[in-house]
């Protein structure tokens, strides 16, 4: 890859397409030009007052761009903004941010951006053109594993002159690939050293957002302060966000010692993830009284899907047949009753409740077209829709489920020798630990344990900290553990990092299962190839069957709703954005912006 700093010539700059406000990944933006605000915010929000957030685990660095340490993930938007911004009620379409207008010509070959004349970093410098190169290289080289994936597509990189960027790819089959670079978060070359981003740090980053890092409490608590001067604050993609003075995120070790702190109002708004807490634990007084107000947000985007994943690392979970097996044990129905109370549904899809999904339904012409090389390893069920998870008689001793599990062992090698399963020829017993770090998880890993201990499978529950979840799961160093993907109605280059053959050897990476298979890179490259949305989708769904069919996660429930419980100093708009909740678009009660919050704290 060749990177240029210096200026193209002139008539380069007037040659293909006119600059436009907008970019999206496919079609047309849904709002024009002169648009005012984001539909989802409210532009006469309230400014002023202070939002306090409670996160889970604990953070030793303020760098969220590098694999190392644990980062606060609020400094990317917050504080680090990136040329463009995301449309929320779209699929994929970004807005000018940093940069005043963006060009791409059809094949998508190149894009440059040229950069609002009125962007400036937090100490009063201009974003410029060699910021954008300098922050490409940066992430390119030093960045996160995703990051020097995308960023290394890119040919040539040059100035067109102080305010105007331009990146050609070497790859004209990604169309994504302007987007990935509108999403680029932009750093001052004249802050950030580079022989030291790799490393963490404490030290407050300079960036061109509309906060600043005022304090930090190493791992307890960070507060970010609006900038007064911040130079995007009239934009129309920012009417109506960022309103609060302040924002401090503080830290929590341990998830009921989390919750009793929102009960106490010592943070504002949390979204909820166990049903049985969801279900009975809002009866505390506060809540009684209505200071607590509990939203319920159906997204438009696919139902992620919490799942147990197999590291097929691991020499136990290998074989597809003994994942199979597995997954055939696991008693969904049993644990939607007793666990959740029929609040959750389940699905076999990546890209459940959506056009994405391809299950139960029969593969299209045009899948049959992306698939065809690979018909012959496919089971003729995920191929006409016909797979179905296994549903069980919800006893948690369902025999058919044990007969089919017991079938496909035995076809892998395996047998019981009295109450242990093991290995024909080694006499190995079939065992694997599953690591979790809440008492959901716990609770679900020890019911799944309990369930094929009855075959004489061995599994064990070990529960650490989510810090420590969060090394191992990093460096891959588990044999299962819960997860789930979040998924928007445009994936594309990110798939590449969950489960793409390159990223399956890469400490950092999403893909935890370790998958590596031709098919798969074959269909994201056709996924980010696509130039219309039929031919897109097509791919998205032959992808599917394709990850479903490796039996990689067993999975557990859908999740079909968001759940926010916010204490009532705390507003937001009446719409509600494709993609859900959205904080940036909250305010604080006017009454209560002045006066201290501690006083409504029960």
């Amino acid at each position: 890859m060749v990177a240029s700093t210096g200026r193209l010539a002139s008539a380069e700059t007037t040659r293909g397409p006119k600059p436009t406000h907008a970019l999206a990944m496919h079609g047309e933006p849904a709002l024009p030009a002169d648009f005012t605000a984001m539909p989802y915010a409210n532009p006469d929000a309230p400014k002023g007052g202070r939002l306090v957030e409670g996160v889970l685990g604990t953070f030793d660095s303020l760098n969220p761009f590098i694999v190392r340490g644990l980062a606060v993930q609020r400094i990317r938007g917050y504080v680090v903004e990136s040329l463009m911004a995301r449309g929320n009620d779209e699929p994929f379409t970004l807005y000018g941010l940093l940069a005043q207008s963006v060009e791409t010509d059809d094949a998508r070959s190149y894009v440059s951006f040229r950069i609002d004349p009125r962007a400036k970093f937090s100490d009063g410098q201009q974003v410029l053109a060699e910021d954008v190169l300098f922050s490409w290289q940066l992430l390119r080289d030093k960045g996160r594993p995703n990051h020097r994936l995308y960023y290394a597509k890119v040919a040539r990189a040059a100035a067109l002159d102080s305010r105007t960027v331009r990146f050609d790819f070497s790859d004209a089959q990604d169309r994504e690939l302007p987007l990935i670079l509108g999403l680029m978060p932009i750093f001052p070359k004249h802050a950030v050293n580079p022989d030291t981003f790799e490393e963490t740090t404490l030290a407050p980053p300079t960036g061109s957002g509309p906060y600043r890092v005022s304090n930090v409490k190493a791992g307890s608590s960070v507060t970010l302060t609006r900038n007064p001067d911040y130079w995007g604050r009239d934009l129309p993609i920012n009417r109506g966000l960022w309103n609060f003075d302040e924002i401090r995120i503080e830290y929590f070790r341990e998830a009921n010692s989390q919750f009793e702190a929102f009960k106490r109002g010592i943070y504002d708004y949390r979204v909820e993830t166990e049903p049985l807490r969801w279900h009975d634990g809002y009866g505390f007084p506060a809540a009684r009284a209505g200071e607590v107000i509990r939203d319920v947000v159906k997204p438009g985007t696919p139902q992620p899907t919490e799942v147990l994943v197999f590291n097929t690392r691991r020499p136990v979970f290998a074989d597809i047949r003994v994942r199979e097996a597995l997954l055939q044990l696991f008693d969904f129905a049993w644990i939607n009753h007793n666990y959740f109370f029929d609040l959750y549904a389940r699905s076999g899809s990546y890209f459940a409740g959506s056009e994405l999904s391809a299950y139960g339904r029969p593969a299209g012409p045009e899948e049959l077209r992306l698939l065809q090389p690979y018909l012959a390893r496919l089971r003729p069920d995920f191929i006409d829709g016909s797979y179905r998870l296994p549903v069980s008689d919800a006893s948690g001793r369902d025999r058919t489920a044990l007969r089919r599990a017991l079938a496909l062992l035995s076809d892998a090698g395996y047998q019981l020798d009295g109450t242990v399963m093991r290995r024909r020829d080694t006499h190995q017993p079939l065992s694997f630990e599953i690591l979790v770090t809440t008492r959901e998880q716990e609770r679900i890993a020890l019911s799944f344990a309990r369930d094929v201990k009855r075959i004489g499978v061995q599994a064990s529950v070990r529960v650490v900290d989510a810090v420590q979840f969060d090394q191992r799961r990093i460096s891959f160093d588990f044999d299962m553990i819960p997860n789930r993907w979040d998924q928007s109605l445009s994936p594309g280059n990110e798939q590449s990092f969950y489960w793409g053959s390159e990223a399956a050897d890469i400490k950092g990476t999403r893909n935890y299962m370790g998958v590596k298979d031709p098919a798969i890179d074959a269909l994201i490259a056709q996924m980010i190839a696509a130039r219309g949305r039929p031919d897109f989708v097509a791919a998205v769904r032959a992808l599917d069957r394709v990850l479903t069919s490796g039996f990689y996660v067993i999975p557990l429930f859908n999740i079909q709703e968001q759940w926010i419980a916010r204490w009532n100093r705390i507003e937001r708009p009446q719409a509600t954005a494709l993609t859900g909740y959205l904080p940036e678009t909250w305010w604080a009660r006017p009454s209560m912006q002045h006066g201290d919050a501690a006083k409504v704290m029960k």
